[in-house]
């Protein structure tokens, strides 16, 4: 079984997420949403409300699994015995993060890194953008996914 693992802090999980999501789904028998919990980052939603609604999303797909986790990306990859991590790119910002962040992966775990680019009509959409528009009282839905 083909298992990739999208990872993020998600908050809020946004719809440039949930494009990467569905053009990961052909790709993988299997994929793992993991809602990452990091001590040093204050968050809009806690993770178990971060899991819940993404898990609301996918309740009806049997291929996506949401679960939170708060260790290193690699750990979390192992215990799902993913062979991939799937990342979206929005710029070349986003890029040269992932891309170090890619090799380090590979390095403590031989898994590899798949970068989706984000589709140009979303690229500007970031959960800190979101939180930044909820925090000035602008309307958020039209970035997040119907249900969401």
């Amino acid at each position: 079984m083909k298992t990739g693992i999208f990872v993020g802090s998600f908050d809020p999980f946004t719809i440039g997420h949930a494009s990467i999501v569905r053009r990961s789904l052909p790709l993988f028998d299997r994929i793992v949403i993991g809602v990452g919990i990091n001590g040093r980052k204050q968050y809009m939603l806690n993770a178990e409300e971060r899991t819940e609604r993404i898990a609301h999303l996918y309740a009806g797909n049997p291929k996506v699994e949401v679960k939170a986790y708060c260790d290193l990306t690699v750990d979390f990859a192992r215990r799902e015995r993913a062979g991939y991590i799937i990342k979206g790119v929005r710029s070349v910002k986003d890029f040269e993060y992932e891309r170090e962040q890619a090799d380090i992966n590979h390095r403590l775990s031989g898994i590899e890194t798949i970068l989706l680019y984000a589709d140009p009509q979303l690229e500007s959409i970031s959960s800190s953008m979101v939180r930044e528009l909820r925090h000035f009282g602008q309307d958020i839905t039209r970035f997040l996914p119907e249900g969401y």
